[in-house]
């Protein structure tokens, strides 16, 4: 029997790498081992189709078998007064003027068929968002036979792959720092589903059955609001969930949500999610000060904010909003959210060549993926610059569509997938 278990979740990893199946892609890095995306393209060329998603979401789309999901928000009804200004920094936030539609939407992978749409619920927001931000900004993830989608305060939802509702569970309501919105992604790991919950109330981490959603654990945390995607970790056999925060980072241990390690340094507002391989993760944020953090998992026990186990700490042109992409024994990240490129060796910290600035793009927002020896960058303003990757990474391509993105590009395959304020684009070279 136990044999069998581990030749079903051989078999299931072995099918998420030619997938795309949660926020960073199938090994939480950023890059698709078995993907070759093209390397050119226009609203002119290489676009195998071009959908329009109704309303607004900066989730990411996720790819499983032959379909595509993406979760999104559609404003329905009448305008709603905005409530008054009360929040410090309320001057970057749009006001709530509609209730929502929180929906999902599964297209065909080949043709961008539209095969189904489920409305998950509706509501009126109950605190407003960013201006930059949307109301689904927070990644579905799938096993290859559920789906999850999760709108933070709006609910957590398990769906089978043809939209059937499985189960639901409601959190509660987040209060984000000034009311600039939700984002986190859940991360899932065999039979658990783990949700960051940081705000401005009463933090906490939880896992939750995947089958029946039912709590397995909670564990309240000592931080205030973050957008980070918790990451799963197996280390000497035993998974552990990462959770980057602006006190600490912690690992927690899968199974019972106990503390196994906690790091401090990062900066407040940390949005950028960890990554990890080979027994290190990293993890790196940007705000009123900048770090970056090499945790060795190895003997990792109790408070490692002076100990051995910080293989390396980098203090200059760390990541903002977008997250880090691990590729091979390289990290590429960009300097707050900005044109600047840093490739450094995940081994020593150290950046042997650059920083780069990225000609042709401004602000980007979407993090950088990689694939067959390239890494994409995609800016707020529908430019993606194509770069080598190598120790001094050369451009290879400059690709622009008509329209706006903040959500990752999701790979698989031939194919590349772009998902813009208007539309979702399938990029391939038929």
């Amino acid at each position: 029997m136990k044999a069998l278990a581990l030749a079903l979740a051989a078999l299931s990893a072995q099918d998420a790498e030619h997938n795309w199946p949660q926020w960073r892609g199938p090994l939480g890095t950023g890059v698709a081992p078995h993907a070759d995306p093209p390397l050119e393209w226009s609203e002119d060329e290489n676009v195998r189709w071009k959908v329009s998603v109704p309303g607004t979401g900066h989730s990411s789309p996720i790819v499983w078998g032959e379909r595509v999901f993406v979760t999104t928000a559609v404003p329905t009804g009448e305008a709603v007064e905005p409530a008054p200004e009360t929040a410090p920094g309320a001057h970057d936030n749009a006001p709530v003027t509609h209730r929502q539609k929180f929906m999902v939407f599964a297209f065909a992978r080949r043709d961008g068929k539209r095969l189904w749409e489920r409305e998950l619920h509706e509501a009126l927001p109950h605190d407003r968002a960013h201006v930059t931000a949307s109301f689904a900004s927070n990644s579905p993830v799938t096993d290859g036979a559920h789906l999850f989608a999760f709108f933070g305060s709006n609910g957590l939802y398990c769906l089978d792959l043809d939209g059937g509702l499985v189960w639901k569970t409601d959190l509660g309501d987040m209060q984000a720092k000034h009311a600039h919105g939700e984002g986190a992604s859940p991360a899932l790991h065999g039979g658990t589903v783990v949700v960051n919950w940081d705000h401005e109330g009463q933090s906490f981490v939880v896992a939750l059955d995947k089958k029946t959603g039912e709590e397995r654990w909670r564990v309240d945390r000592d931080e205030v609001t973050s957008w980070a995607t918790p990451i799963v970790v197996e280390h000497d056999g035993k998974p552990q969930v990462v959770v980057s925060g602006s006190q600490r980072i912690r690992g927690y241990d899968l199974a019972t949500g106990e503390v196994i390690w906690e790091c401090g340094g990062l900066s407040r507002n940390v949005v950028a999610t960890p990554v990890a391989a080979n027994g290190v993760v990293y993890a790196g944020s940007s705000y009123e000060k900048q770090a970056m953090l090499a945790i060795r998992l190895e003997g990792a026990k109790g408070d490692l904010t002076t100990s051995k186990n910080l293989a390396w700490i980098r203090r200059r042109s760390t990541p903002y909003v977008p997250s880090p992409l691990l590729y091979d024994d390289s990290l590429y990240f960009l300097h707050h959210y900005q044109n600047v490129l840093s490739r450094i060796s995940a081994k020593t910290g150290k950046e042997e060549t650059g920083p780069f600035r990225l000609s042709g793009i401004r602000n980007v927002y979407a993090s950088p993926v990689g694939a067959a020896g390239r890494v994409y960058v995609t800016d707020l303003e529908g430019t993606t610059v194509v770069l080598s990757h190598e120790a001094e990474p050369t451009p290879l391509a400059q690709n622009r569509l008509d329209d706006s993105f903040s959500a990752s590009a999701a790979l698989a395959g031939k194919e590349l997938y772009l998902r813009g304020e208007r539309y979702l684009y399938c990029i391939a070279e038929d």
